[in-house]
């Protein structure tokens, strides 16, 4: 395990499920999100995973000239922001499709892209990972030099990660992102978030996250034992356990920085991330080395 004192926030502004009806803070146009990253940055960010939306309808979007609006937007002000495209499987599943937006170059190249290391069922939606398909989309990323950003919402699919890195698809360091508390899945507890810990590939950095009220039990513990944090509208829309309070990323966001405070964890720059990662140092400069 690659040792991290400061503590990676991995911002996730959007998703895919949450639209204005549910939460009227959710930034879903290219201009809501940049702002909504931008306002992050302020506060104190790692790194952002973003996901693309139609303007018109909120509906998840894979084309790359999004993607590419909101990554400009970014980078005129971020310029050393780490960025994470969504390659989802969860509403299309062509390869075409979902590895678009790895199709940017220059100063629109994403550093990273999502890759979802198996199918799985959500409450009310599947999302399919064939083992081709995750296949095809690593060795895409290694290709152009995008570092995956490799998701894992149960035990499982660490082994495959390993099986991946066997057949030498995967390269080291690993970034993985731990999902606690989908309903198919590993439940958002210590003991599941330890054995899949435990269970990472060496030189593997690792972030937890917990889907809706659990957000900020498996952020709290991650803070408190030393690994980073997923956080945002993506994956929780409440501010509040009892669900009267919509949330908004920077509120989200600030309680984080309060917690990592009473820790003694400062919040990993864009900067040493990238060093530990192996990625190019921005500034015009992105993907891995």
């Amino acid at each position: 395990m690659i040792k991290t004192d400061n503590l990676i926030i991995n911002f996730t502004p959007t998703g895919m499920i949450p639209v204005k009806e549910q939460n009227p803070f959710v930034p879903v146009k290219p201009n809501e999100i940049i702002d909504d990253v931008l306002e992050a940055c302020r506060i104190g960010i790692t790194s952002v995973h973003l996901h693309a939306r139609n303007p018109a309808s909120q509906e998840p979007d894979y084309k790359a000239e999004l993607y590419a609006e909101i990554i400009s937007g970014i980078r005129k002000y971020e310029k050393e922001l780490v960025i994470c495209v969504s390659l989802s499987g969860r509403n299309f599943n062509e390869f075409e499709k979902r590895a678009n937006p790895l199709t940017l170059n220059g100063n629109l190249k994403p550093d990273m892209g999502s890759l979802t290391l198996s199918s799985l069922n959500f409450n009310k939606q599947a999302s399919i990972n064939s083992p081709q398909m995750i296949y095809d989309l690593a060795v895409e990323m290694a290709k152009r030099k995008i570092k995956p950003e490799l998701e894992a919402f149960d035990a499982g699919m660490i082994n495959y990660a390993k099986y991946l890195i066997k057949k030498n698809i995967l390269k080291p360091p690993y970034y993985f992102n731990l999902i606690l508390g989908n309903i198919a899945c590993a439940q958002a507890d210590l003991l599941h978030a330890g054995i899949m810990i435990n269970d990472l590939p060496e030189n593997s950095v690792w972030t937890l996250a917990g889907i809706g009220s659990n957000q900020l039990k498996i952020n709290s513990a991650a803070i408190s034992f030393g690994g980073g944090v997923r956080v945002g509208l993506e994956d929780n829309i409440w501010y509040d356990k009892n669900k009267s309070k919509p949330a908004k990323n920077s509120d989200l966001l600030k309680r984080i920085h309060a917690i990592a405070g009473a820790n003694e964890r400062a919040i990993m720059t864009p900067a040493e991330f990238r060093k530990i990662l192996n990625l190019k140092p921005g500034r015009g400069k992105y993907g891995c080395l």
